[in-house]
């Protein structure tokens, strides 16, 4: 049975909890995607274990469909690669914002001219975030990292480990686990 199979994948958490996985899988299914299978990896991520098993259960004539290119893949040697890959096996990839993916000359130069417009755009980004904070670091009073945590809040959360459990604490505070027990074994040094 030929199936069209949706994959939807975020970057970060805050898109992850915000409209982005959920604006995918409402346009995937829209579209025909029958199952859909979603992910939360960073682009710099190459290993995705829920898209690797997607990829080894589809059959030929399937179609795997993502709302964009860069869903799929974040550079150019891996789209290319994938999307190669996918077509010897006789699987069709639609790109909603492109269209169907061919393997054809023109399909896979197509192919290779988005995915290296992607990464570009990807480089930019970096580059414009580290200018930015280059120029940070230059204005007084600035501080790499996570704003400390107010001494009160960090009393308050050793107080409530006497009565409660890391996790417990962690969601009443907001404090990560981690820092209340940095901060619990520097209190009892």
């Amino acid at each position: 049975m030929i199936t069209i199979y949706g994959y939807a994948r975020v970057s970060s958490k805050k898109q992850l909890h915000g409209n982005s996985l959920e604006e995918q899988t409402i346009t995937l299914k829209a579209n025909g995607a029958i199952t859909i299978t979603t992910e939360q990896y960073t682009g710099k991520t190459t290993s995705r274990p829920k898209l690797q098993k997607l990829l080894e259960s589809l059959q030929p004539g399937d179609t795997i469909m993502v709302t964009k290119l860069d869903r799929l893949a974040r550079n150019v040697s891996e789209g290319i690669e994938l999307i190669r890959a996918l077509f010897k096996k006789d699987v069709k990839v639609h790109v909603l914002n492109i269209g169907l993916l061919e393997n054809t000359s023109m399909g896979n130069f197509f192919i290779t001219t988005l995915l290296a417009v992607a990464e570009l755009e990807r480089n930019m980004i970096i580059e414009r975030t580290q200018s930015g904070k280059e120029i940070a670091r230059t204005k007084a009073g600035f501080r790499e990292g996570r704003p400390p945590i107010p001494k009160e809040k960090i009393q308050l959360a050793i107080t409530l480990l006497e009565k409660h459990s890391y996790k417990e604490v962690e969601m009443m505070t907001g404090i990560s686990k981690a820092t209340l027990v940095r901060y619990h074994r520097k209190i009892k040094l």
